[in-house]
């Protein structure tokens, strides 16, 4: 009898660790979806909803692309960040997409990806809560191409993609991106001539949406002068372009870990709380 009784509160206690695994993982995001397949390659991105998402509500979106030169990544680089902003009011998404060493693909393919991922939430945008009028683009790096490719770049679409539906950000937040595909920039001896339209500083037109820029100044892929360049044009057709340069900081300066106390995420995380609330996307204090 005492072993049945205890073989039994085992199980209750198994079960209730299992349980507690499940919940974890649940709460851990509250969507994980396909947002495409193409090439038998199946491609998803993860929402973050705020602490009290309710169903009947929309809310300013982040959508984060991480960083890795079009080769590499992980999907959770921004996942920091994420989960800041979802404590702010905000939906936020990390997007996983084609790179080089795990798909063979080139960078076209990545913007391709960024824009089918912008144009499947739009699409799926009652169903998940999200206001289609304050969607942000994020990015590192690379990653910081894609979110503003994603604004900018008038082609590089996907064939199976509903072009009716407009891909483009209402803000960009951009850390260290290579915005300057040319042969003065990033990424050109891939892109070779086709830069004039995978380059988002030379696609900057009237109409850009506003823009937040974070730059090291010691960026060994970047120079100062190209964010400067990018905030000059931008001014230049009308749009907003805030540009902070961190001294003595170099690529990917913002990610934690980087500096004792995660000095430069947290001025960085505090920035572009500071623009999202400029432009009405974000309203009280910010919560670190």
């Amino acid at each position: 009898m005492k072993t049945k009784i205890h073989l039994i509160l085992l199980l209750l206690v198994v079960g209730m660790v299992n349980g507690q695994k499940k919940k974890e993982v649940i709460d851990e995001y509250a969507h994980e979806l396909v947002y495409k397949v193409v090439n038998e390659d199946t491609l998803k991105l993860q929402i973050y909803n705020p602490t009290d998402f309710r169903a009947n509500k929309k809310y300013p979106t982040i959508v984060f692309f991480f960083g890795g030169g079009w080769n590499g990544g992980s999907i959770y680089q921004f996942k920091d960040q994420a989960l800041y902003f979802a404590s702010r009011g905000m939906i936020s998404v990390l997007v996983d997409y084609r790179v080089k060493n795990k798909h063979g693909t080139t960078p076209f393919e990545a913007v391709k990806d960024a824009k089918s991922a912008m144009r499947f939430l739009k699409a799926k945008a009652d169903e998940y809560g999200i206001d289609t009028d304050k969607i942000v683009a994020s990015g590192g790096s690379a990653g910081g191409h894609l979110a503003a490719a994603t604004s900018l770049l008038p082609g590089i679409n996907e064939e199976t993609d509903d072009l009716s539906i407009s891909p483009k950000a209402s803000a960009l937040v951009l850390y260290n991106p290579v915005i300057d595909n040319s042969e003065k920039g990033y990424g050109y001896q891939r892109i070779g001539d086709r830069y004039l339209g995978f380059s988002p500083l030379h696609n900057i037109k009237k109409g850009a949406p506003p823009t937040i820029f974070f730059l090291g100044d010691k960026d060994k892929y970047i120079p100062v002068s190209t964010a400067y360049d990018y905030k000059a044009k931008m001014e230049a057709v009308g749009s907003r372009c805030d540009v902070f340069i961190y001294e003595n900081q170099e690529h990917g300066f913002f990610n934690r870990g980087k500096q004792k106390g995660d000095k430069c995420y947290v001025e960085t995380t505090l920035e572009a709380d500071a623009f999202l609330r400029s432009i009405g996307y974000l309203k009280g204090k910010p919560t670190m």
